[in-house]
């Protein structure tokens, strides 16, 4: 994982429309960069819906959601239209930007062992270092939590 306070690793992805999005084209806004593991999944669907919900408040808030999985640009689409979402969600098929964020980890479930995203959120502030990190993050609240500590950064 990426320390706070350090340079957030840059970065070019396509997103749901095959335009590519790059962090360094967000400088002097705020960025929410969350990772999941999974279109169309439970957790991954409340959260992707929770932030949505909330974007018209971040937007207030001067930032930027995008949410990144290994996703193909069509499943993106399908998952965009399928739930209405009005976020952008990038695609990293290659694993290149989950790994340079520390994102690709093992992981365990039911005994097996296989590499996978572990949900984390990092809060970039508009110089592009990493002001907040959240790891194995558990959807209920999480929105609300990254929500808040926007706010009290930015009044720092």
């Amino acid at each position: 994982m990426i320390e706070i306070g350090t340079k957030a690793p840059e970065f070019c992805l396509p997103n749901q429309d095959n335009e590519e999005i790059c962090l360094r084209d967000l400088r002097g806004t705020w960025v929410v960069l969350y990772f999941y593991p999974k279109d169309s999944t439970p957790g991954c669907t409340t959260e992707a819906c929770d932030f949505t919900d909330a974007l018209p408040d971040f937007t207030n808030l001067g930032a930027t959601i995008l949410g990144v999985s290994p996703d193909s640009i069509k499943r993106h689409q399908n998952f965009i239209a399928k739930k209405e979402l009005k976020i952008t969600l990038l695609s990293d098929e290659e694993k290149e930007v989950l790994q340079a964020y520390g994102v690709w980890q093992l992981k365990k479930n039911y005994g097996r062992e296989y590499m996978g995203v572990v949900r984390s959120t990092y809060l970039i502030d508009p110089d592009g270092n990493v002001a907040t990190l959240w790891e194995k993050v558990r959807v209920k609240g999480h929105v609300e939590a990254v929500k808040a500590k926007l706010e009290e950064e930015k009044n720092m």
